[in-house]
């Protein structure tokens, strides 16, 4: 068995979404309604862990081959290489470290009504 476990993963799955981090975390109720602006695209989720707030990109990177190997490995960009799979979700799925994950508008539109006493949609 190999010791890369990119040889053993099937999924692919770090190479199927890209994440941001926010910066600052929202707490004003325009932060959350331009959220919300921004989770009504589809592909597009949030979530908060550990280390803050992050928008979830889901989309599958266009040089992913079929067999699950980047197809351009010699020459990725070097956030690629810079990846560590020291911890990846072939261990863990990553949201299991989610404290909060929404998935599209009404999941975080549910959370804003309880957040807020008054919200004014």
């Amino acid at each position: 068995m190999s010791d890369n476990k990119c040889d053993r993963c099937t999924n692919s799955i770090c190479c199927t979404y890209t994440t941001e981090a926010l910066g600052v975390a929202p707490r004003s109720k325009a932060d959350f309604h331009h959220l919300l602006w921004q989770i009504s695209h589809v592909g597009v989720e949030l979530y908060k862990d550990e280390s803050g707030w992050y928008l979830m990109f889901q989309g599958k990177c266009e040089h992913l081959a079929t067999d699950g190997r980047c197809g351009i490995y010699e020459t990725r960009p070097a956030i690629c290489r810079e990846y560590t799979n020291d911890w990846c979700e072939l261990d863990q799925p990553a949201e299991e470290g989610f404290e909060l994950y929404f998935h599209n508008y009404q999941e975080l539109l549910t959370y804003c009504k309880k957040r807020f006493k008054r919200w004014d949609g």
